[in-house]
């Protein structure tokens, strides 16, 4: 049987062509209404591409529209290897609508694509 997930938002970044986890990449985390953007949180990912603490919880886990950017150029750049990736930032735009949910928020990251989902 499946841990039940506490409500929450979490993200996990992976580097694909590494084939690890995305370390050390920026990431900003916005509330959106009437398509203007408010800074909630701002961090970096651990050793293991994810955030310390959920993103949002408790509290602060409000149904409503969101975006979740992260910055891809700074690292490529950053984690040597290949490069001429086109992505600058990845802005991934998403609602949540049930406020006792769980919402994971991948990105599996490649210079020449991406591709994210909702995890469990």
């Amino acid at each position: 049987m499946a841990a039940v997930r506490p409500p929450g938002l979490t993200t996990h970044v992976l580097d694909l062509v590494r084939g690890r986890p995305g370390a050390g990449m920026a990431w900003r985390l916005y509330r959106v209404v009437n398509d203007r953007r408010a800074l909630l949180a701002q961090g970096r990912t651990n050793a293991d591409g994810r955030t310390d603490q959920p993103l949002l919880q408790g509290d602060t886990l409000r149904a409503g529209l969101y975006e979740l950017e992260f910055d891809a150029a700074a690292y490529f750049h950053d984690a040597g290897g290949p490069t001429g990736s086109i992505w600058t930032t990845i802005p991934i735009r998403f609602e949540i609508s049930d406020e006792g949910g769980h919402y994971h928020v991948p990105l599996l990251l490649a210079p020449g694509g991406y591709s994210t989902y909702r995890g469990s």
